[in-house]
């Protein structure tokens, strides 16, 4: 009937629509044509190298170092000596050893030095005054000492003098060299040179026996090893009071080893604080 092909007709046009409305959507957008954002620029690392620290002796006071020696020390009372000096501001601790050969005196040997150990806390800065200060590393690292300074009078020549040095460093020592009254400096100058060495220790006695006048002729060697090695511990033993402290800091000392001006003070801490001033002020 009529109606009938109308109601198809009516179905074909809503189909013919609906299709039209699938296949004739707007293209999408076309791709952008602008050239893709460049990745993120890497920050070259810099090939220069770091600017040099400043130099720590031009930046304030050189350190000092106050050593009493405890052969001006009450030996019955030798730890509870060491304890006060410590407790009185003292650096270190200065031991000498002499064996009665190489120098006229004897004192003590690593027994009295590996019993004092336990009851101390302090740097033991050891000053070996014996013939043979190679046959006696091993024992003195055993006994505990920090720092073993012998005589390059006794090593006998330079070679030996650096094996010895060697030797010091390798059983864990700082290692410091030791020069007469006598001896020029020009001959520990080649052992200092291969950095072996910690301190320079310059004496201002002849050593073996204390109380002695100060030698401020030696203050030549001093002047000779600070203007050499501005970064070098200087240490000087014999004739120490307030007074020559202050020649010797001048000089360019910064370690002072002192036996009856701090042990039989009145007090001791201030001795040791004034002379801790004078190497700040006056060392160079």
């Amino acid at each position: 009937s009529c109606l009938s092909c109308s109601s198809v007709h009516s179905s074909l046009l809503r189909l013919w629509s609906r299709c039209m409305s699938t296949t004739h959507q707007p293209p999408p957008p076309p791709a952008s044509n602008d050239p893709p954002e460049p990745p993120a620029k890497r920050v070259k690392p810099s090939t220069e190298s770091p600017s040099p620290a400043p130099d720590s002796s031009a930046m304030g006071p050189r350190r000092a170092y106050i050593a009493p020696s405890v052969l001006s020390s009450d030996f019955a009372r030798l730890a509870d000596e060491c304890q006060r000096m410590l407790e009185a501001g003292a650096d270190w601790l200065h031991l000498d050893v002499m064996d009665g050969h190489f120098v006229p005196n004897l004192t003590f040997g690593a027994p009295v030095v590996a019993a004092l150990r336990p009851h101390n806390k302090g740097f033991f800065d050891c000053h070996l005054m014996v013939s043979d200060p190679h046959k006696w590393v091993d024992e003195f690292a055993q006994a505990g000492v920090n720092q073993f300074t012998f005589h390059i009078e006794a090593a006998g020549s330079t070679a030996e003098a650096l094996e010895i040095a060697k030797d010091i460093k390798a059983k864990g020592m700082q290692a410091g060299i030791v020069l007469k009254p006598k001896t020029s400096i020009d001959d520990v100058l080649p052992v200092i040179d291969s950095g072996l060495i910690d301190t320079l220790l310059v004496m201002t006695v002849e050593p073996g026996f204390g109380g002695q006048k100060f030698m401020e002729d030696m203050m030549d060697k001093v002047k000779t090893a600070r203007a050499k090695y501005p970064s070098l511990t200087i240490e000087v033993d014999g004739g120490l009071t307030v007074d020559t402290t202050k020649i010797a800091a001048a000089a360019g000392a910064n370690a002072i080893v002192a036996g009856t001006a701090i042990f039989k003070a009145d007090d001791p801490e201030a001795v040791i604080k004034e002379m801790r001033q004078s190497v700040e002020e006056l060392s160079k």
